[in-house]
Order: C-alpha cells, then sequence, then structure tokens
C-alpha cells in the first residue's frame, strides 16, 4: 500500500514505531558519547597536559562515534523513519583525579560509556526481535554488536595496563604506545 499523503514516507514497511524511536535514542547515545570523547581529546591535548596519544585516541574515538550516529540517521531514512535529535549533555572538561590520575580516569570512563553504549545496542536489538524486524536486527548485528565487544576489550586492556603503571612515568611511555600505534579507536579501530 501506497500513501498519499505528502508528510507520510513512500519508503516505509514493517518498521514500528517503536523502532523507529529507539534508533533515535541510539541515535543520542552516539552522539553523546562522541561529545565526552571530544573533550576528552581537548583536554589531553592541552598544553600543560600534553597526553598526545590519548588525545589523538579520544578524537579518532570521537569521529568514530560521529560516524556511528550518522549510520544510524542514514539506516532511519532508509527505512522511513523520521530522524528526530534530542539535546545532548554538556561533558566534564577536566579529567584530573588525585588517585587515580587522569588518563586512568579518563580510561575507566570510556570503558563504561562503551559498556553503556552496548547496553543501549543490545536493548535495541530486542526491540527489534519483538517488533519481528529482522532486517534491524541484521543491521545491528553486522555493524554495531560485534565492534562494541572488541572496543570493550580493547579499553579493559588499557584500563589494565594504566592501572599496572600507576600515574607516574609510565603514563607518558602508555601515551607514547598510543600515539604510534595503529588503529588505537576505542570501536576496536573497525573501519565504519
Amino acid at each position: 500500500m501506497v500513501p498519499t499523503v505528502p508528510q507520510v514516507s513512500l519508503a516505509r514497511q514493517k518498521y514500528s514505531d517503536e523502532c523507529e524511536a529507539v534508533i533515535n535514542e541510539q541515535i543520542n547515545v552516539e552522539y553523546n558519547v562522541s561529545y565526552v570523547y571530544h573533550a576528552m581529546f581537548a583536554y589531553f591535548d592541552r598544553d600543560n597536559v600534553a597526553l598526545k596519544g590519548l588525545a589523538k585516541l579520544f578524537k579518532e574515538s570521537s569521529e568514530e562515534e560521529r560516524e556511528h550516529a550518522i549510520k544510524l540517521m542514514e539506516y532511519q531514512n532508509k527505512r522511513g523513519g523520521k530522524v528526530k535529535l534530542q539535546t545532548i549533555l554538556m561533558p566534564l572538561s577536566e579529567f584530573d583525579h588525585a588517585e587515580k590520575g587522569d588518563a586512568l580516569y579518563a580510561m575507566e570512563l570510556a570503558l563504561s560509556l562503551e559498556k553503556l553504549t552496548n547496553e543501549k545496542l543490545l536493548n535495541l536489538h530486542s526491540v527489534a526481535e519483538k517488533s519481528n524486524d529482522v532486517q534491524l536486527q541484521e543491521f545491528i548485528e553486522s555493524e554495531f554488536l560485534n565492534e562494541q565487544v572488541e572496543a570493550i576489550k580493547k579499553i579493559s586492556e588499557y584500563v589494565a595496563q594504566l592501572r599496572r603503571v600507576g600515574k607516574g612515568h609510565g603514563v607518558w611511555h602508555f601515551d607514547q604506545m598510543l600515539l604510534h600505534e595503529e588503529g588505537a579507536v576505542v570501536d576496536g579501530g573497525a573501519a565504519a
């Protein structure tokens, strides 16, 4: 059945309102995580912090999360949904922590953000499954879920390494390793 009203999508087929809403929520999650990573990039790039490897990691990670949001927006449009952007929260601008130091504190925050993103993606997949939307399930599985598992593993390793080296000189060595590592993006280094 083809709609005749101009405001109704011609492409929409078996795409539930619930799936449309949860895609919009995920777009917001991706943009919020991107914004936090961008704040981390700005912090570590400052002249009085000067951890260029961490700055590079978080800048690339911010770009990757933004690409995820765009990919979800394109999918929403492809399925005949309407993209509804929501408010982005203001992130922290300081990441120094008296006990942990800034590198470990930021990396633990990154780990919690990736786990949150994974939970939200699993919820999105569950909504698609309940709506019997096989196409959306396949999209989430092929484009996001494995990448999230890879990201969580990589950041977990970074957290473990930073806990081992402490706040001192070891952080500089860790930062240098990141600076010279290819594909050190938080999302597992996978191409988006």
